[in-house]
């Protein structure tokens, strides 16, 4: 055992199990114990049901607004709006200076060369979306040309989406090869792995396809790609959190959990806060650990936060809509 950086005890001497061939694969996935689903609903909504002190929101506000990767993905994005995302995300109140930066920008491949100038050599990292997304359906080439590109755009972070057809069918092995070979073209930049959750059917293979993930060397896990009706909930956060708890203590490898789509309010925030605390402990409560998908969630914290120095509300126009 040995203490990270957050002063956490982290076991370090056992390594990643051997998953050479796909049979060994299926055999590790096989042994993972099943999801009292109850029980994890039910564990989430007590969670849920936690507030935060008066004399530490504020602290905890500035720890999600430093966690959220502010994302734009839309057809009609140009370099224009993503110029305007990059100076929120650099200085999320330009009136108060106090305000932390968010972690990152994510983006289109096309619009990560932008991103990458405006931002320049600031702690917010460009990220970027690749591998087909959001469907994933797209040849094996064609995802690793899509991740090339954004990494030698300068993208400091990938979000590839899995094949959730291939997961479902079983193909097991060639979800696991995808992500290792994704992983091999991400260089240094550092690999989220996005499950779509809302499409695996089961708290199972939530549980299933983390393990798949992290495995295959996934730096993150991550929930949803926002654009399916069901993104991220706590009882499927509350199940890859367990899943990265039970990985780190049978490897001594830490992976990051991303949750995103439909978390839009500083209660929500919270309310994930709070899982990350009592599931997993402090260590992942930094945003190297942690993330926030959204695009919307940064104003209500913004607005949150005056109200937590002021004692009164903003009107949401006060803040910019990137």
């Amino acid at each position: 055992m040995s203490k990270d950086d957050y002063g956490v005890k982290i076991p370090r001497a056992s390594t990643v199990p051997s998953v050479g061939s796909e049979a060994q694969l299926r055999a590790h996935l096989a042994a993972l114990s099943g999801v009292d689903a109850a029980g994890a609903e039910a564990r989430a909504a007590k969670l849920a049901t936690r507030s935060i002190k008066k004399s530490t929101k504020l602290a905890a506000i500035d720890l999600a607004i430093s966690m959220v990767d502010l994302t734009t993905l839309e057809g009609a994005d140009t370099p224009g709006r993503v110029s305007s995302l990059c100076a929120k995300a650099l200085r999320p109140d330009p009136r108060d200076l106090t305000v932390p930066s968010v972690a990152a920008v994510c983006v289109y491949p096309d619009l990560v060369a932008h991103a990458r100038s405006v931002l320049a050599a600031s702690p917010v990292a460009v990220a970027s979306v690749a591998t087909a997304f959001p469907s994933g359906r797209a040849s094996f080439n064609v995802k690793l040309l899509d991740v090339h590109e954004a990494v030698v755009a300068g993208a400091n972070e990938i979000d590839m989406v899995i094949d959730r057809g291939a997961f479902l069918s079983g193909r097991l092995g060639q979800v696991f090869d995808e992500v290792v070979a994704v992983k091999e073209a991400c260089g240094e930049a550092h690999l989220k792995v996005i499950l779509e959750t809302g499409e695996l059917v089961t708290y199972d293979n939530v549980r299933r396809a983390s393990w798949l993930a992290m495995l295959a060397g996934a730096d993150f896990i991550k929930t949803s790609t926002g654009k399916v009706a069901v993104s991220a909930t706590t009882p499927v956060a509350l199940v890859m959190l367990e899943a990265v708890r039970d990985f780190a203590e049978t490897t001594g490898r830490i992976v990051g959990v991303k949750v995103a789509g439909g978390i839009r309010n500083t209660k929500d925030a919270m309310k994930y806060l709070v899982l990350v605390n009592e599931t997993v402990g402090s260590t992942w409560l930094t945003p190297d650990l942690f993330r926030f998908g959204a695009s919307s969630l940064l104003n209500d914290l913004l607005m949150q936060r005056l109200k937590q120095r002021r004692g009164a509300y903003v009107r949401p126009d006060g803040f910019s809509g990137d």
